[in-house]
């Protein structure tokens, strides 16, 4: 049989109690082991050596071991797929003959196109409701196979599909972070999870591209905060993921950057577990770290800084290390940008410390200012900073783009820099 005659049919085979002969006992068949154990098949391996993987199912009496060479179509008796991966051509051909001729499927891994049947590259992609598999034959091209099943695999994970059962199954919470901005930062399992969600909580710091692309008949409900304004107070967000949740929805709570930096996550998490509604936490990129990295400050640098702290620049300030090597990433910082300077030099930073402020971090409009504790403020009113920004303090702030520039870097289509 060619790889050209090949014209595979995807079926499904149940397996679950059924005899599985595997033929040879390397790394190839144990991987296949694996899978077929992980379907419940009763597993024999003909082999007079296994491999450690192989060796340990057989000794937790996993896998039944014959151990010596194949020696005929008795060893293959009552099986409902054989698997043979030896190494050695002129043995697979004949177990592949031998299956032929008893009318049993036979894989032969060395070359897919001698046996009666393949296996296909497969992935897996997790959603709130079960597990969504893919398999891909490529007319015995195990290479062409496998990277359009990556393909194929990275589309359901975009959250462009909608992956939702639609069952009842009961409700669920996922407190997701959607990153500093850039759609292509968010994480595969957020992705996942949009696309199984029936109702999405969000705030105003989420790609509005992201949810854009949802599907029609996913429900958004915005919750938004804004500097000064708080229109849903944070006791009522809890309640409406709980109550979501307990109409059986899928509920994905939408946070920028990541939910437990500053976000609040632990108290939703909490109101969902007082409620006995399963939740999960799926981490975001967070701002105070990604944000500065765009304007080109890490916030940790040898022989520059060795730490950082992250506040929201209220009053916490007061009791902060002072020195000009422990960064301090300040986030919500804006409107109190003038005072909080004044209190980080009446704590005792040095008024030349180096400041930088990153407006809407990782898009198009991103724009750094920069200066030291002592101007900061009336370079920010100067060129009309506002939030989103996330501001930066300590010597890592020397390294950003543009540091020691006399003029502004206007450049629309890039962060830009503003300096004195």
């Amino acid at each position: 049989m060619t790889a050209e005659a090949w014209s595979p049919v995807l079926l499904g085979l149940r397996l679950r109690g059924r005899r599985v002969v595997a033929v040879g006992g390397g790394a190839v068949t144990a991987r296949r082991v694996t899978d077929l154990l992980a379907e419940g098949a009763l597993v024999e391996v003909v082999a007079p050596e296994l491999c450690p993987g192989l060796a340990a199912l057989a000794e937790a009496g996993q896998i039944r071991w014959t151990a010596r060479r194949y020696a005929g179509s008795a060893d293959l008796e009552g099986a409902w797929l054989v698997h043979t991966a030896t190494g050695h051509p002129t043995t697979d051909d004949l177990v592949a003959a031998d299956a032929e001729r008893i009318r049993t499927f036979c894989v032969t891994a060395g070359d897919g196109s001698r046996g009666s049947a393949q296996v296909p590259a497969r992935g897996e992609v997790p959603t709130p409701t079960g597990t969504v598999r893919v398999a891909v034959h490529a007319g015995g091209d195990p290479r062409r196979a496998a990277a359009v099943r990556n393909e194929l695999v990275d589309q359901l994970t975009s959250g462009v599909i909608d992956l939702r059962d639609h069952r009842p199954r009961g409700g669920w919470v996922a407190l997701v972070g959607a990153g500093p901005g850039a759609e292509q930062l968010l994480t595969r399992r957020a992705s996942t999870l949009l696309a199984a969600a029936d109702v999405v909580v969000t705030d105003r710091l989420v790609p509005q591209a992201m949810l854009a692309r949802l599907p029609g008949s996913t429900r958004v409900i915005d919750v938004g905060k804004r500097p000064q304004h708080h229109p849903v107070p944070q006791e009522e967000i809890n309640q409406i993921i709980v109550e979501e949740a307990l109409r059986g929805h899928g509920v994905v709570r939408l946070k920028g950057g990541d939910p437990y930096v500053l976000g609040r996550g632990g108290e939703e998490r909490a109101a969902c577990e007082a409620a006995d509604v399963p939740v999960e936490v799926v981490p975001g990129i967070t701002s105070a770290v990604s944000v500065p990295a765009a304007a080109g400050i890490p916030v940790t640098h040898r022989g520059l800084a060795r730490g950082f702290t992250v506040v929201t620049g209220h009053e916490e300030l007061p009791g902060l290390p002072t020195g000009t090597d422990h960064t301090l990433v300040v986030l919500m910082g804006v409107a109190g940008l003038r005072e909080t300077a004044a209190r980080l030099v009446a704590a005792g930073r040095p008024a030349d410390c180096p400041v930088g402020i990153v407006e809407n971090g990782w898009t198009p409009q991103q724009r750094t200012t920069l200066g030291t504790l002592a101007d900061i403020a009336d370079r920010a009113e100067r060129v009309g900073v506002a939030s989103p920004a996330v501001v930066v303090v300590g010597d890592v702030v020397t390294l950003a783009h543009g540091w020691g520039a006399e003029v502004s870097v206007v450049a629309p289509a890039a962060p830009s820099v503003a300096v004195a």
